[in-house]
This record gives C-alpha cells, sequence and structure tokens, in this order.
C-alpha cells in the first residue's frame, strides 16, 4: 500500500470558511517561492521565540520545510513578503508498533499563533484542519509533540509516550556496569551525523512509538549543521561492536562549571541497537573526564543507566510527558498494532469531533491479532474518551491509572484484562523531537 503525500491534501474547507468569517485566510502555502518561505520560516522560528534566524539557517531548515504540507494563516490581501499570523505544517510517516509492525501517522509540527492573534479561533482551526486532512488522507493516527501540554487535550490527543530525563552526580553514582567487548571511538561532526541516522534508523523498529528522523535533524543534533548553537561544545562517539560494526552513537555537548575546569556533560541523543551499545555509551559519558554531571532527556522508561551505576541515589529521573498521539480511524489503528494478551471488551469512545464516536468490540486472539466491529445494542464494559483511548494506544499509559483520575470508566475486570492486553514491550518511546 503506497504512504499518501501530505503534500498532495488540499486545505481543509472547513477551516477556510470558519477563519474567512473572522477576516483571514487559511491556506496551504507554496513554499517553493523565495519570498512566502521566507516570511513562514522567520514567522514559526518568532512563534517559538527563537532568535532571528539568518540567511545560511533558513536555507537549511527550508529543505526540511519542503518536504512536507505547509499551512499558513494570513490577513487577506496581504504581499507576498508578509509573516503569516499562524503556522503549522504536517506529513505523513511511519510509526512503530507494539509487536514491531508500522501504522502511518499523520505528523503534525511548528504549531504556532502569533501574539497579536490569540483567541480568535486560530488554533482550533489549524489543528481541526489538521486532523480532517489526515482523514480525508486515510491516515488513522496524528502525533505531535509539545511546548504546552495544555492544549491538546481538548483536540482529542493523549499523552502517550512518557519519557525519562536523567541527572547524574557521576561521583556519587559511580559505575558497575559490564564492560562491552567492542571499542568507543571518536568521530567528526558529519561522520556522527550519518551514524546517527543510520543507527536510528534501524534501532527505531524494535521501540514501540519512534518515527524515523530526517537529515536536518542529525546535522543539528551533532553540529554538523554550521546553525547549531553552541556546535563547537557538541562532540560525538560511536560503538563498534567485536565484527566492527556500527551499532551506537551518541551526540553530547560540554559545559565549563563557572572556571572551575569541572564540566556538565549534556547527552543529546544516544542511539543504540545492543545492549552492549547502550552500556559503553553510558560508561563513556559517566565516566568521561572532569565531568561532575552527566543531563539526558528523552530517554525510554526501560532504561538500564540507574541498574549500570553503584549508587541509584545519584542519579534522578523524572517522567514527563513527550509524545502525543490522536486516533481517527479506531479500527485501524487497533487493529495495526499486536498485544500482550487475549481480549474481549467492549468499548464505548466518545469524540467530540466525531472520527473516533461510536462503540466497538475489540477482540484479541491468542496470538495477539486484534478484530474490531462497531456495534450497537451490546452490554457496553469500558468508556472513555478518544483522548484517553489515545493515551493508552502505545502501550506505555496504563487504563487503571487513568481510571483513577476518572478518565476511564469501567471495573476492575475489564480494566484489568485492558492493561493486560495492551502493555508494550520494550517500554514504548520516543527519542526525538518532532
Amino acid at each position: 500500500m503506497t504512504t499518501p503525500d501530505a503534500r498532495d491534501v488540499p486545505a481543509d474547507p472547513l477551516s477556510i470558511e470558519r477563519l474567512s468569517s473572522t477576516g483571514l485566510e487559511y491556506r496551504v502555502v507554496d513554499l517553493t517561492d523565495d519570498a512566502r518561505a521566507e516570511a513562514f520560516q522567520r514567522a514559526a522560528d518568532r512563534g517559538f521565540l527563537g532568535a532571528e534566524p539568518s540567511a545560511e539557517s533558513l536555507a537549511a531548515a527550508r529543505k526540511t520545510y519542503l518536504t512536507r504540507r505547509n499551512v499558513g494563516v494570513y490577513e487577506p490581501g496581504v504581499a507576498a513578503t508578509a509573516f503569516p499570523v499562524a503556522t503549522t505544517n504536517a506529513w505523513v510517516t511511519p510509526m512503530t508498533l507494539p509487536g514491531g509492525g508500522e501504522i502511518d501517522m499523520w505528523a503534525i509540527s511548528m504549531v504556532t499563533v502569533a501574539a497579536t492573534h490569540r483567541r480568535r479561533g486560530i488554533a482550533r482551526a489549524l489543528l481541526e484542519g489538521e486532523l480532517r486532512a489526515a482523514a480525508a488522507a486515510g491516515i488513522p493516527v496524528a502525533g505531535l509533540t509539545v511546548s504546552e501540554a495544555t492544549i491538546y487535550g481538548r483536540y482529542g490527543f493523549g499523552s502517550a509516550l512518557p519519557v525519562l530525563a536523567f541527572t547524574v552526580d557521576t561521583r556519587r553514582a559511580g559505575w558497575s556496569g559490564p564492560t562491552a567487548p567492542g571499542r568507543v571511538e571518536y568521530v567528526d561532526r558529519e561522520t556522527l551525523a550519518l551514524d546517527l541516522a543510520a543507527v536510528h534508523a534501524r534501532a527505531r523498529r524494535s521501540a514501540p512509538g519512534r518515527i524515523p528522523g530526517w537529515q536536518g535533524r542529525w546535522e543539528g543534533l551533532s553540529g554538523a549543521a554550521p546553525t547549531t548553537p553552541e556546535r563547537d561544545k557538541v562532540r560525538g562517539v560511536r560503538y563498534l561492536d567485536e565484527t566492527g560494526e556500527v551499532c551506537g552513537a551518541l551526540a553530547y555537548r560540554l559545559t565549563e562549571r563557572g572556571d572551575s575546569f569541572r564540566f556538565d556533560l549534556d547527552v543529546r541523543l544516544l542511539v543504540a541497537e545492543t545492549p552492549d551499545a547502550v552500556s559503553a555509551l553510558w560508561r563513556f559519558a559517566l565516566q568521561h573526564d572532569l565531568v561532575d554531571e552527566v543531563t539526558a532527556d528523552l530517554r525510554p522508561l526501560d532504561d538500564p543507566l540507574p541498574w549500570l551505576v553503584l549508587d541509584q541515589r545519584g542519579v534522578t529521573a523524572t517522567v514527563h510527558d513527550h509524545g502525543w498521539l490522536r486516533i481517527i480511524d479506531v479500527p485501524a489503528a487497533l487493529t495495526a498494532r499486536r498485544y500482550s494478551a487475549p481480549l474481549d471488551v467492549t468499548i464505548r469512545v466518545d469524540d467530540a469531533l466525531g472520527f473516533a464516536a461510536g462503540d466497538w468490540r475489540l477482540r484479541v486472539d491468542a496470538g495477539g491479532a486484534a478484530t474490531v466491529d462497531r456495534v450497537e445494542g451490546r452490554a457496553v464494559d469500558l468508556a472513555l474518551d478518544v483522548s484517553a483511548l489515545s493515551s493508552l494506544y502505545a502501550g506505555s499509559v496504563r487504563a487503571a491509572s487513568l481510571q483513577g483520575a476518572g478518565r476511564v470508566d469501567g471495573d476492575g475486570e475489564a480494566i484489568g484484562a485492558l492493561d493486560r492486553a495492551f502493555v508494550a514491550f520494550p517500554a514504548p518511546s520516543l527519542d526525538i523531537w518532532y
């Protein structure tokens, strides 16, 4: 089956109509036009409170923008060089699912609304417009990473891929992990970008929730992009196994603590295919000369780091939300993944936008394969809204937790059965921003 190209999907008619009634124009933007592209990119950077971009950084970022469907909101009749008052872009990407399969996801990024145009229905038009575009293209799930966590639940998104942020006091934590049989070596920034891309492309297929990266992402993380902030502080190493194959890579940044000649090491990205690679790269970071503290974010909940040190109290781990998902097509989404236990439940899903609403019978056989049917007149075992169902989808969030928060209604037996079926191994995660 051919994956649709988001750029072929026209602007959402309902969002056009709604914003037109407020005197604004909503449209897909042609970024092959130099003036429009620069104005769009500068508006997006301004929306994220970024520094004024240089011509060099605009040119580098434009390569990525051109691969995506870019939507802007404009005051009527403005020149091509005018900034849009709101932006978003999207593309269709595979997301790894529990059981090792993949599903097409409508990835949403660059959602901004100018401070001069708040509370005019623009964010609603942008987000609902993206969901209707995804539905029109036949994409069953949408996803995003967020700078503000209180916005997206109202559109049916649920926090589905929590991650860990680590802070390690290296002098207290020590090291008790194994000595990997391969070797760690330094690489230049350009090689590091290639290694991050290659290892991530392979490793992400074994971790539910992950999506592919792109060239601009790897160049930015490695410092290969000339516009990377503080690129002179970015370093990189890779891990080669006993046969000489590269199966791990680490991009990091060193920052001196005042004038103490002691340093903090911030892990920008650690990607690895094997336990040996994970262990070797963590050991490199924690035993680095002159480093007192190591920080790392976007790590999976089952990361072995706390078990690789002598004193776990030297490791502070903070769980926070990162990847948000939104189910659009219930049968397509729920039958795409595999499950960890048999299940037969009828679920009532509430969806204010209508995409996922209805009563659904979910049956999972002994092999973990599911069938989903819309039903009427059948007793309902569980009731929840689409945001809660989307949180459960990847297999990291527990129905029992959502029940305790009043987000899922059902008896203990049904909740337990749902959790046993939905739980995913390894722990779902998402290791990049998009």
